[in-house]
């Protein structure tokens, strides 16, 4: 009992605090330094996560309607926003030239996300139609660049399980994510085709470990044989050479659900905001796919599962060092994709 009053006094304080006392600080930091809330934060964080993060909690945070409706307002009417911003706190913009354009950056960031989700959603929910040309192109797209050198012999083949499709029309492995699966194994395939081409690759090979495992169904001493044949640095060099032994397009199809996931709980906010010097588009998170499936390539090679049923222990496992790295507001997750310069003067 005297913990449940305990613990009710607690919220209770913490409400009035947030409530007013949060409020009546802000008010007294004003007058101490003559600068609203948005201008400290613009004139003492560097631009990037950090920064627009912050503004994105005080404007949700204000008492104003008007702030906390900024954050969801059409990209063409961002300029008149911060108008509106200005002449609300009544900051003269010819004094404060510079505060205008870092507001400005930061709404296009944060508008850019929000719209940014609405897109990916509606990729997701378009489900894959055989019937429809550009779904067709983009699926036989997808087969030229994993496999340049082998024709694909017919539209619905077993040819389909090589690039790891569970049979032999690939439609029925889009049901979970949509169109967003396509968009992202073509943007792999295409634009990172060496890499995309190299994880294929090893996807469709065996775990190394299974010639040590022939010592069981073979002779010992044949199997000791062609193990002296190796140098011991040899085989040193070969414990580390671990193949991987998985569906490469339903992996692919998997890392986008996490992406997905990434992207609408807002955790990939961090990555976003450092590395889209405005607004985050569909190129962000695609790239940001090619990413999360090249880690997830050498994360599953570290971890080192036995056979594809550990799958799920080790995305989680994944999932939550992704997390963790976000967590850190200097973090960007593709440093070859990062900001322009331009964001260093905002």
């Amino acid at each position: 009992f005297f913990f449940f009053l305990n613990r009710m006094f607690i919220q209770v304080c913490l409400y009035f605090y947030c409530k007013f006392l949060w409020r009546c600080l802000k008010f007294v930091v004003r007058k101490l330094t003559g600068r609203c809330e948005l201008q400290r934060i613009c004139y003492n964080t560097k631009p990037g996560a950090a920064r627009t993060m912050k503004i994105e909690a005080s404007l949700k945070g204000s008492k104003s309607k008007r702030l906390q409706t900024s954050v969801s307002v059409h990209p063409d009417a961002i300029e008149k926003t911060i108008d509106d911003i200005m002449e609300l706190k009544k900051i003269n913009p010819d004094i404060n030239p510079q505060l205008g354009v870092s507001l400005q950056a930061c709404l296009l960031q944060i508008v850019g996300y929000r719209n940014l989700v609405v897109e990916v959603e509606k990729l997701r929910r378009e489900p894959y139609d055989s019937e429809n040309p550009q779904h067709e192109e983009m699926l036989l797209k997808l087969w030229k660049c994993l496999k340049p050198n082998s024709p694909l012999k017919a539209r619905i083949s077993k040819q389909w399980c090589e690039i790891g499709f569970q049979g032999d029309d690939p439609k029925t492995d889009f049901r979970g994510m949509g169109l967003l699966g396509l968009y992202n194994l073509v943007y792999f395939a295409e634009w990172d085709t060496e890499v995309a081409q190299q994880v294929l690759s090893d996807s469709l090979q065996p775990k190394y470990r299974e010639i040590f495992e022939l010592a069981i169904h073979v002779n010992i001493w044949i199997f000791f044989f062609f193990s002296s044949q190796f140098s011991k640095a040899e085989w040193e060099k070969k414990k580390f050479d671990k193949a991987i032994g998985y569906s490469f397009a339903i992996v692919g199809i998997n890392i986008t659900d996490l992406a997905y996931n990434l992207l609408v709980s807002g955790a990939l906010k961090t990555h976003f905001y450092n590395v889209a010097p405005e607004a985050p588009t569909l190129t962000h998170f695609q790239q940001t796919f090619c990413y999360l499936m090249h880690e997830f390539h050498k994360f599953w090679v570290e971890e080192d599962p036995l056979d594809i049923m550990e799958f799920n222990r080790v995305r989680e496992k994944f999932h939550k060092r992704i997390l963790k790295q976000l967590q850190n507001p200097e973090m960007a997750l593709c440093p070859h994709f990062a900001a322009s310069e331009s964001l260093i003067n905002m």
